[in-house]
């Protein structure tokens, strides 16, 4: 039976109620706006199988990428509309081509983020794009069986602990089956993100929000914005739109205030979850490969099984190391801020603007420490 102790010993993945052959596992959100499964044990059988397909409890070995790319999809349109180098497209492109089907994370119709499937070329712009908020999984395990089971082409996307809970879900290989996860962050809070929004709407007086962007390329790749498309009291179409530095949630997150508990121990980083294929920004990429870089994006892929075919784009191999040098979180952890209690605790009382202020402003003693650490990193680099 599972049973959770403490936080960080979830990652939310819904491998175990999905599993349950009883149904006796619900999710249920906690203070933090995160969801955790609970038993209703009357009805459990102890049958064990919701420990078994637990990402947590059985954590796969680091694997490092056979191969590693710096790439650009060739259609600018597609790459600007994207997070990086638009490479998440043209997997799922070619899915789709195949009479597949891809899931992935995307809005719905009161901005919570969710996973869905798509068999149409036409929905790949609901998939496409950053969500820095955890998404739902909901039955989308047990969809991708069916399929799967069916002969199915499936190419399914997530974070690192969404595969790995889905890898032990399906307890066996599928030969038509293709994961992707993303080189995450963390995990922010969807109860945070929701307050957000609601803060935001009361500022702008906003009626209707009609398209939201966490990865806007108006100011440039290396300083995206994020977006809220959105109609005023009196029907106007305006947009909101503030830089990655500017923005009070791009704050809090890149801040890890908002994340999982389990995102700062996380079981399934630095290829343990068991993908073939791993996306991210290459970060850097003005000295890793400047011929690619024009601030319009580009992506770094990791390809960690030489049986993965990529389709056709524009891209260069480079050196692991490099890449890792400049996005330290493919392979390490975030410190757990020692503010991240206050802040919750303040974002009940006070909203998430305040809150997020209040425990991002630095002291003039953080700033000169930072500075100084900044200075010496910068050197070693050069």
């Amino acid at each position: 039976m599972i049973h959770i102790t403490e936080p960080k010993n979830c990652c939310g993945c819904n491998a175990c109620v999905q599993a349950c052959p009883k149904h006796c596992i619900r999710m249920q959100e906690d203070s933090e706006g995160f969801l955790y499964p609970f038993v209703d044990r009357e009805s459990c059988i102890d049958c064990g199988l919701c420990e078994r397909v637990c990402p947590v409890i059985n954590q796969n070995e680091p694997k490092k990428p056979v191969v590693t790319l710096a790439a650009v999809n060739s259609d600018e349109s597609v790459r600007l509309a994207s997070s990086s180098g638009g490479i998440f497209t043209l997997l799922a492109e070619r899915t789709i081509d195949n009479g597949g089907v891809v899931f992935g994370a995307a809005f719905d119709e009161n901005w919570d983020v969710k996973h869905i499937c798509i068999d149409s070329k036409s929905e790949l712009p609901k998939l496409r794009g950053s969500k820095y908020v955890q998404s739902i999984i909901g039955n989308c395990y047990k969809e991708a069986k069916t399929y799967l089971s069916a002969g199915k082409e499936v190419l399914f996307s997530g974070t690192p602990c969404q595969i790995a809970g889905l890898k032990r879900f399906l307890r066996k290989d599928y030969h038509n089956l293709k994961t992707m996860d993303v080189v995450c962050h963390g995990t922010p809070s969807p109860l945070v993100w929701r307050k957000y929004l609601d803060e935001v709407s009361s500022m702008y007086n906003i009626t209707q929000i009609t398209d939201i962007q966490f990865r806007d390329k108006t100011e440039g790749w290396k300083n995206f914005s994020l977006s809220i498309k959105y109609k005023d009291k009196e029907g106007a179409e305006k947009t909101f739109r503030e830089t990655l530095n500017e923005n009070v949630f791009m704050r809090c997150f890149l801040s890890n205030l908002c994340l999982r508990p389990s995102c700062y121990a996380c079981p399934a980083r630095n290829g343990k979850s068991g993908s073939d294929i791993t996306l991210a920004d290459l970060w850097g990429a003005e000295n890793i490969c400047p011929g690619l870089d024009d601030d319009k994006g580009v992506s770094l892929v990791l390809l960690r099984n030489k049986e993965f075919s990529l389709p056709g784009f524009v891209k260069k191999e480079i050196e692991y190391s490099k890449a890792v040098m400049y996005n330290h979180s493919i392979e390490s952890d975030f410190t757990l801020p020692n503010k991240k209690d206050r802040f919750f605790r303040l974002s009940h009382r006070v909203g998430i603007h305040k809150a997020t202020v209040k425990c991002t402003t630095k002291s003039r003693f953080e700033v000169l420490t930072e500075k100084i650490i900044w200075n010496i990193k910068n050197r070693i680099l050069k």
